[in-house]
């Protein structure tokens, strides 16, 4: 037996973009991803379960400019910070890879030039609007209101040489692939949007370098590009098993776990995971993941979390008043298989309190107390078998047979609920049976022992099976009921566990909450948060830089002399501005904040320096000077300051 081969399972989560810190909704899939690499492994299965971070990019090297860090320093700083909280809530992972590991970029370079010198890349120039946060071009018909489609924030006019992959060129092969591989997109719901929303329209071919920026794996050929995001961060998946597209044998670790059993990601990245990773895939000649399966959302309320919105919720935060099983059991409980869930601190409560303190925590204390004070702390034989003992037995096992189905199938929250419905049976039975009545009565001891066995029976079924949800709490009962019964096979039958065994010490597992307290609490801490966001603050991590540096920023009084709208941007003004030696055109996000007619005349500071930019098609001269981000305020002159003067 202890050669026998078991079978392999890889499973990965998304690697977590190391811009900051990730929220509850981030944190969920490192928490459902370790569940069910949990499962497996109790299952007797060989599981390597992956994550790690993202760390090139356009976003993250302005980042770590305006922190005053180099690149590097500032993903360090923030990988260690994202592992810290996958550590934080208990995650069992077997391997935190980085993207700015050595061995990976070495790898990315080798398949962007693999796939180079087999015709599937070439060279041409991309013009379109980009995203920078989500490091996306998009047309303006795929735009939302004029924003990113994806994440609702503003987008820019960018122009850049760029090498591109020929994505239709596998497009069928992977219509084909997905056809005859039901399971491969998972909900239903996901792979019908990729199939009717890209590739029935049909693909066009993808950007996979970028020269506006340089903090990323350079294309070995052509060193002024970096690899684009897609086929640096996608790869991570195979370069963290080894893989090198050079070697004809892939070392033993690859061959061993690839391909992939289940990558669990966002919903919103699911069609770079189903369209452009499998298509790399294709062209590498390297076998495609078994399944691909996006989740949906937490939401704050009704709202997805956004920093923006100031409704971000921190799993730390969390933990710290209702600890890591607490923190873990809402997420996993809460998140539907295919629908978006939803977080509020009454939500956490409620569950806290009705499943983890009532349900589970009493029905523990209550049964071991009992155990303690009528057998010694001894576990009964039982004897006998009642009509009541039969219905229990048979819930347990039908729940047992439920939750197994439905871990295997991807269905987390339903099949906690499966535990709870048996721990809840067990609560009636109790409730039934009456043991301290029972305990009155000597003749009826036989009978209050069997009643007692097959409540610590059903505490250790449920232990068994929640192990993966809330893997400390259930550490914790076997040591209170005992037992080192934590085997799927031991609950093949409902009865192994062994009487005659001293129980240990009885601990609270969950201490109810004061719902109203702690709702106050929160209250307060919300309110001294938005009061202190809204004081000015000094900036914090901003670049120094020498008075050479600023007075290499040529600042102009100028008057605005024309202003009208931009025809299909709801955001921009046009201007022509009076600088006194000559007018310029400048384009101006300010359409929202100014009616054209309201500008005209006024006296304004302009960077007079800037190099020119296509905002819409229209060639901006230069920027006004204004403050503030969701309202932006320009910032006007006296109206008797003359045209052209040097601000300093």
């Amino acid at each position: 037996m202890a050669n026998e081969k078991r079978e392999k399972f890889y499973i990965t989560t998304a690697i977590a973009y190391a811009s900051g810190k990730p929220h509850f909704g981030n944190t969920y899939e490192v928490i459902a991803t370790d569940a069910l690499a949990r499962y497996k492994r109790q299952r007797g299965y060989d599981v390597r379960f992956m994550t790690g971070t993202d760390e090139h990019g356009q976003k993250i090297q302005s980042k770590a400019e305006a922190c005053g860090l180099k690149p590097q320093e500032f993903v360090d700083k923030t990988a260690k910070d994202i592992k810290g909280i996958w550590d934080l809530m208990n995650t069992s992972y077997d391997y935190f890879i980085r993207t700015t590991d050595s061995y990976h970029k070495a790898a990315v370079e080798h398949i962007f030039k693999k796939l180079y010198n087999q015709g599937d890349i070439y060279k041409g120039y991309y013009e379109g609007l980009y995203c920078t946060p989500c490091e996306s071009f998009f047309t303006e018909t795929q735009l939302v209101d004029g924003k990113c489609p994806d994440c609702g924030r503003e987008v820019i006019p960018a122009k850049e040489e760029a090498y591109f992959f020929k994505m239709s060129k596998y497009a069928d092969r992977l219509m084909e692939h997905i056809e005859t591989h039901p399971e491969f997109i998972q909900p239903e719901s996901r792979k019908k949007e990729m199939i009717n929303n890209f590739l029935k329209p049909g693909l066009q071919d993808l950007c996979v370098s970028r020269t506006s920026f340089n903090w990323g794996v350079p294309v070995s050929f052509d060193p002024k590009h970096v690899t684009y995001v897609w086929i640096d961060a996608l790869s991570n998946y195979i370069t963290g098993l080894g893989y090198d597209p050079d070697n004809e044998v892939q070392p033993e670790l690859f061959q061993k776990y690839w391909p992939c059993d289940v990558h669990v990601i966002g919903k919103d990245i699911v069609r770079f995971h189903t369209i452009y990773w499998p298509i790399m895939l294709m062209a590498l000649g390297v076998e495609l993941p078994k399944k691909v399966f996006g989740h949906p959302w937490f939401n704050f309320g009704m709202d997805k979390m956004s920093k923006s919105k100031g409704n971000v919720v921190y799993a730390d935060e969390l933990a710290s008043r209702f600890g890591v099983d607490g923190v873990r059991y809402f997420a996993l409980s809460e998140m539907p298989y295919a629908n978006d869930g939803s977080i509020t601190y009454e939500a956490v409560i409620h569950r806290f309190n009705n499943d983890l303190a009532n349900n589970l925590g009493n029905l523990v204390s209550r049964s071991i107390a009992m155990t303690k004070k009528y057998f010694g702390g001894i576990i009964p034989a039982p004897q006998g078998d009642e009509g009541v003992d039969s219905e229990l037995k048979s819930v347990c096992k039908e729940c047992t047979a439920k939750f197994m189905e439905l871990m295997d199938t991807y269905h987390i929250s339903e099949a906690v609920e499966q535990v709870f419905i048996m721990l809840s049976r067990a609560n009636k039975y109790i409730d039934e049976t009456t043991p301290w009545i029972l305990a009155k009565d000597e003749s009826l001891k036989a009978r209050l022992g069997t009643v007692l066995y097959n409540l610590l029976e059903v505490i250790r079924i449920s232990a068994v099976l929640l192990t993966p949800i809330i893997p400390q709490t259930c550490e914790e009962i076997f040591k209170q009921i005992n037992s080192t019964l934590d085997t799927y096979a031991s609950i093949e039958d409902f009865g192994e566990l062994q009487s005659g065994i001293v129980l240990g010490d009885s601990k609270i597992l969950f201490a109810r909450i004061d719902e109203e307290k702690m709702l106050a609490e929160v209250q307060a801490e919300l309110e001294a948060k938005a009061k202190a966001d809204k004081a000015p603050q000094k900036p914090e991590g901003c670049a120094i830089i020498s008075i050479d540096d600023f007075m290499g920023v040529e600042l102009r009084t100028a008057q605005i002399i024309e202003c009208e709208k931009v025809p299909k941007a709801k955001k921009l003004l046009k201007l022509k501005v009076d600088l006194g030696y000559e007018t310029r055109q400048v384009v101006s996000g300010i359409a929202k904040f100014y009616e054209p007619d309201d500008l005209i005349g006024k006296k304004v500071i302009v960077v007079a320096n800037l190099a020119p930019a296509k905002l819409c098609g229209i060639e901006s001269q230069g920027m006004l000077l204004a403050s503030g981000e969701e309202t932006i305020r320009v910032v006007f002159l006296d109206k008797d300051t003359p045209n052209g003067e040097r601000v300093r």
